[in-house]
């Protein structure tokens, strides 16, 4: 025993130290052959497989344990898989893959370590692994159940087949994770972390599901499943999970044409984003300010704080543009930005879809400006008004309001002009004449005309009646004198 210490190390810890450190040295070595011979490399990681495996033997025959693997080899096996990939063998990886969910199943692994190199795994490999995976990790009848493991690769494996469009596949994935949810949520015991935990689990099930209904345009059952998710209290998901599901909500507020409540959704998925430090926040600033044109908003969506850092960013610029644009009711602007920003702002194909409403939206603000002083205006000239658009285009736009009731007025196919009528009461809205004075202004003038032409009558009628008595007691004293 050293003087400097205390302790004492017997000949069986020491031998255990030293099987490790060389089953690392042997790892870490092995590891720094691929980018030299892929084939050696393998070859060594086997060695290292073989190594550990006489190691656990011995330790098994004195009683240490029953397990065939252990955690280097774990790492070779990953390893192999992922050399396998770089040869471009999918056989062979499939074949390695399932060595690995041996390794796991009949090893000495921890649990995290097995989180994170499946998830590695799944990351890189194609469906074929995700159903003999799913089964050994299943909570109920997997030969290695691990809830948590489970769950997370059924949303891997929901979210490829989402990608690859296989909807069929994809509804079985999410029956089977609701069920599952359900039936844990119905049976652990009640506490903050299980409902925490449940909470979360709903919420990305519901992402997945918008998706999945929000590709199929079924506005029913994204409706609902949006309700859904915004009841859900105490989860603690991943920032990303709340923006698609607020942001595919939006998208569904737009469709429905319900712009005010789409701006505010698109606003809270930005956010979100933004919080996740995820580049899709540009998209959906882009889709808050298309949401604020259509709801034709006076408040410019680049005031709020989170916000404004992002008005100067050339991918957001262009719509700053649109916006100011939008708001002065510069139509002729605002089909230049549109026009030279084509392909920046065009290439979405949502904000594709909802241009037009866009179109229509500032051609009817500009429209209202364009009658409001005439009770007859001919279509040709509004439709100069609003760049030159065809005169079918204002027929249709003044159709919209006249039926709506904003406008009080009819169309003379005929002769291609607008007949409105006066509007009356106070305030802004009367009629204004070539000269620039309002109607009320005219009654105004004729009233005070009319009194001034009654107050000279009445002083002409007094001035007669003065002079009448006037004359009369002339007369009088003419008498009396006499």
């Amino acid at each position: 025993m050293d003087e400097g210490n205390n302790f004492e190390y017997t000949d069986d810890e020491e031998q255990g130290n030293d099987s490790e450190v060389a089953l690392e040295n042997a790892y870490y070595n092995s590891k720094g052959l691929r980018e030299t011979d892929l084939q050696e490399a393998a070859d060594e990681f086997e060695k290292v497989i073989i190594q550990e495996r006489e190691e656990l033997a011995s330790k098994n025959e004195d009683g240490g344990g029953s397990k065939k693997y252990g955690p280097w080899s774990f790492k070779c096996i990953k390893q192999l898989v992922k050399l396998q990939l770089r040869i471009g063998s999918t056989d062979s990886v499939l074949s390695v893959y399932s060595r690995l969910l041996e390794c796991i199943d009949e090893g000495n692994v921890s649990p995290n370590a097995v989180e994170k190199g499946i998830n590695g795994m799944l990351e890189r490999l194609a469906l074929a692994v995700y159903d003999s995976t799913l089964r050994v990790f299943h909570p109920s009848t997997g030969s290695c159940p691990n809830d948590r493991l489970w769950f997370k690769t059924n949303l891997k494996y929901g979210q490829l087949l989402y990608e690859t469009n296989e909807a069929t596949k994809l509804q079985q994935v999410l029956f089977d994770l609701q069920t599952t949810q359900e039936y844990q949520s119905n049976n652990d015991t009640t506490t903050a972390a299980t409902h925490s935990s449940s909470s979360t689990q709903s919420l990305e099930i519901f992402a997945l599901q918008m998706q999945l209904y929000s590709r199929q345009k079924d506005s029913k059952k994204l409706r609902q499943v949006f309700n859904k998710a915004m009841v859900v209290r105490g989860g603690i998901p991943h920032p990303r999970t709340i923006a698609t599901i607020q942001e595919l909500g939006g998208k569904m507020h737009m469709q429905a044409k319900e712009y005010e409540a789409a701006g505010k959704t698109f606003f809270q998925a930005f956010k979100s984003y933004d919080e996740a430090g995820d580049q899709s926040r540009l998209r959906c600033l882009k889709y808050l300010v298309l949401a604020s044109m259509l709801h034709a908003s006076s408040i410019n969506p680049f005031d709020s704080q989170e916000a404004r850092p992002y008005r100067d960013d050339p991918e957001i610029a262009a719509m700053t543009n649109l916006v100011q644009a939008f708001q002065n009711n510069e139509i002729h602007k605002f089909e230049r930005i549109l026009q030279q920003n084509k392909t920046r702002i065009m290439e979405d194909e949502f904000i594709r879809e909802h241009v037009e409403d866009l179109l229509r939206t500032i051609r009817t603000q500009v429209l209202r400006q364009v009658v409001k002083p005439y009770t007859k205006i001919s279509l040709e000239a509004i439709a100069k008004e609003l760049n030159n658009i065809p005169v079918g285009d204002v027929e249709n736009l003044l159709v919209g309001l006249i039926l709506d009731g904003s406008l009080d007025g009819q169309i003379d196919q005929v002769t291609g002009v607008l007949l409105k009528k006066a509007e009356r009461g106070g305030g802004g809205n009367n009629e204004t004449s070539a000269a620039g004075t309002t109607s009320s202004d005219l009654v105004a003038l004729k009233f005070e005309a009319m009194s001034q032409i009654a107050s000279a009558l009445e002083d002409i009628a007094i001035s007669t009646a003065n002079g009448r008595m006037s004359e009369g007691n002339n007369s009088g004293m003419r008498g009396m004198v006499h």
